[in-house]
């Protein structure tokens, strides 16, 4: 071997592996990047929307109609770990699902439906709290992060009630008294009333909002699971939401439906 050839290639390749280093060093978001509110706090202020069609199907799925696309899941090891009735029950739901899905009878979406959801929803942040407000029916989220606990005994909330934390850069919202009455996704996926959710919100980017969601729940679940979505800030010209409030009625009631005959 050409020892002069071989010392600028030990060189160049030491090089390499201290810039590769260097890149693993640095954390995926500069501080700095982040948006940050007058408390110094990541803001999620804006109007975001997930493009990931978890509403479709949280778990890995093929389209099972020409109005609903396939999925590749964004569940952590893609299967909901449902106990033998609670899996029952998610057949049955999927079976009546073009009725029997909540949504389709004007019923807010929930937590955390909502977040990964087909529309947008906007936050509103200030120290004390962030308020979010859907697009979908117009329902209205608080998560207090003014060091408060949840309230005494059980109640029944349609969004559950949300106390918030900061882990460094990262809002940890703990969600608990759920009523029980929504459901996951369009797949018949659901929980119960005894849900406990822990939600993980961290910047990407100053556009991008990682959104982490672990359910516990053993009147439905044999043990806790996480599902993982992307959030995308709107960034159109006057982008706001678009009133937009549920009807029961078909969409032929509205448009009749051309026909054959006479």
């Amino acid at each position: 071997m050409n020892t002069r050839a071989a010392v600028p290639l030990a060189i160049l390749a030491l090089a390499l592996s201290a810039l590769c280093a260097t890149a693993q060093a640095q954390p995926r978001t500069p501080s700095a990047a982040i948006p940050r509110g007058v408390d110094g706090k990541p803001d999620f202020s804006g109007v975001w929307q997930s493009l990931s069609a978890a509403d479709y199907g949280l778990e890995p799925h093929l389209a099972r109609t020409k109005e609903e696309p396939p999925g590749m899941g964004v569940v952590e090891g893609d299967v909901i770990p449902y106990t033998p009735a609670a899996l029952e029950q998610r057949a049955k739901n999927f079976a009546a699902r073009a009725t029997a899905d909540p949504r389709t009878n004007c019923y807010t979406l929930g937590t955390p439906r909502g977040i990964y959801g087909n529309e947008p929803f906007q936050i509103f942040q200030r120290p004390r709290d962030l308020t979010l407000m859907f697009e979908f029916g117009h329902p209205v989220r608080t998560i207090h992060t003014n060091n408060t606990e949840h309230p005494d005994g059980h109640i029944d909330f349609w969004l559950g009630d949300s106390r918030g934390h900061w882990d460094r850069d990262t809002l940890v919202v703990d969600v608990t008294d759920f009523n029980g009455e929504t459901w996951l996704d369009r797949a018949g996926d659901f929980n119960s009333d005894e849900l406990h959710l822990v939600e993980r919100w961290s910047f990407v980017d100053r556009n991008t909002v990682r959104y982490r969601a672990t359910f516990e729940d053993p009147k439905v679940y044999t043990r806790p699971w996480t599902l993982e979505v992307l959030l995308y800030r709107r960034l159109e010209k006057n982008v706001q939401l678009i009133e937009n409030y549920c009807s029961t009625l078909d969409y032929g009631e509205f448009y009749p439906l051309p026909h054959s005959g006479n």
